[in-house]
């Protein structure tokens, strides 16, 4: 361990290396950070190491950022946790936000370039569905928890509104893991008599039955946008690819932006070297501009500094409460079906757009294909823009 703890300047210039680095996804950025600070360097035992990382696992919020928030605590108290999560987020925040402002300036209506959108939107599709596949082998380690994702599934098909799902899929779980069954059942029954009370159910898996007007580009608020992020991050649990039905159901369902360029958002965030819930800065420029991008961010992240800034000293000792593990593995459960439905009629908006069914359906094995064969933390960016590629060759 270094001999003096390190400056706010050099604890900032740290994790901005970090962030500098952040290509492949979680998995990487936390092998990155494991190896360099605790194999190298030895600021934590690697059984503490592990230890952490299964907490923020537990957690909502991207663990990648949390850690580094974490590890800034550590060296430099709340300042230090601070520029940690900053430095670790700034070269992703301002490589999407250049990004974004180049994408309104393009002319989407012109053939080669729709056609090389149109392969990107496919091949996040694969990126999805390979993210779903990921997180439910983790995430649904038991049947009762399979059947919280199915029932989790059926409910968001039918639109039911998700903070119904959530509550009684955590509660559910709870209940079914200390063998109340009885009391299961009743809150399964309630979250059912509410869904039907509020009106929840709708036309079925392939959408909505409302629709809702497209709100004029960047005319949503920065108070707006803040709340819808941080809704999103409070809900973010097993990656940022859970954070994808929530943030779409507000950018989508409330009319901030197309289901089109939504798909965008997620594509041209993950060629990126940054956390992929980053996406959501996109997200908050084409609602609000500048004032909305940086809202929503900072609605985003937020959770992921407080847990870590907050509550340092008290979440080893927090999160061995067998009662808050369940229901947050209830939650984690439910989120599964939410992005796999979510998945489902993302699907099905690219396939109507989609000049080739048989080309499509091409682009998309292949880079799911990639995605399975080729394990290497630059096969997201490869697959975005590999499908970018095949679009502009077979559709334009």
């Amino acid at each position: 361990m270094p001999s003096s703890e390190p400056s706010a300047g050099a604890i900032f210039a740290r994790f901005l290396r970090f962030g500098l680095l952040a290509w492949g996804g979680p998995v990487a950025q936390i092998a990155m950070i494991k190896r360099e600070l605790v194999e190298e360097e030895r600021w934590v035992e690697p059984s503490r190491f592990n230890r952490l990382l299964a907490i923020y696992q537990v957690l909502p919020g991207p663990e990648a950022h949390e850690l580094c928030v974490h590890f800034g605590m550590m060296k430099g108290k709340r300042l230090g946790g601070l520029l940690a999560g900053l430095g670790f987020m700034l070269p992703g925040l301002l490589l999407v936000l250049a990004m974004v402002w180049l994408y309104q300036r393009l002319d989407l209506k012109q053939p080669e370039i729709a056609a090389l959108f149109v392969g990107v939107q496919i091949g996040v599709i694969a990126l999805i569905v390979r993210a779903v596949h990921r997180i439910a082998d983790h995430t649904l380690g038991s049947p009762w928890l399979w059947a919280i994702a199915a029932v989790a599934a059926i409910g968001a098909a039918f639109d039911v509104t998700f903070w119904i799902t959530l509550s009684a899929a955590g509660l559910a779980y709870a209940a079914l893991a200390g063998k109340h069954y009885g009391r299961a059942a009743l809150i399964l029954a309630i979250a059912v008599a509410l869904a039907i009370w509020l009106g929840g159910q709708s036309e079925g898996v392939l959408g909505s039955s409302k629709i809702i007007p497209h709100a004029a580009s960047g005319s949503v608020g920065p108070a707006v946008l803040f709340l819808s992020g941080l809704k999103a991050g409070l809900l973010t649990f097993g990656g940022a690819y859970t954070a994808i039905p929530f943030v779409r159901d507000d950018a989508v369902g409330r009319g901030w932006m197309s289901e089109g360029q939504f798909l965008d958002s997620l594509a041209l965030s993950g060629i990126i070297p940054a956390p992929l819930i980053i996406f959501a800065t996109f997200v908050g420029y084409i609602a609000g501009g500048l004032a909305g991008a940086l809202a929503m961010t900072a609605g985003i992240f937020l959770p992921a500094f407080a847990f870590a800034m907050l509550f340092f000293d008290q979440l080893e000792r927090v999160i061995e409460d067998e009662r808050l593990h369940r229901f947050l593995e209830g939650v984690a459960a439910a989120v599964v079906g939410l992005i796999a439905v979510t998945a489902v009629q993302l699907a099905w908006h690219v396939s109507q757009s989609t000049p080739s069914t048989v080309w499509g359906f091409s682009i998309y094995a292949a880079g799911l294909a990639a995605l399975y064969l080729w394990r290497s933390k630059l096969n997201v960016p490869a697959v975005v823009l590999g499908s970018a590629l095949a679009g502009g060759i077979l559709f334009a």
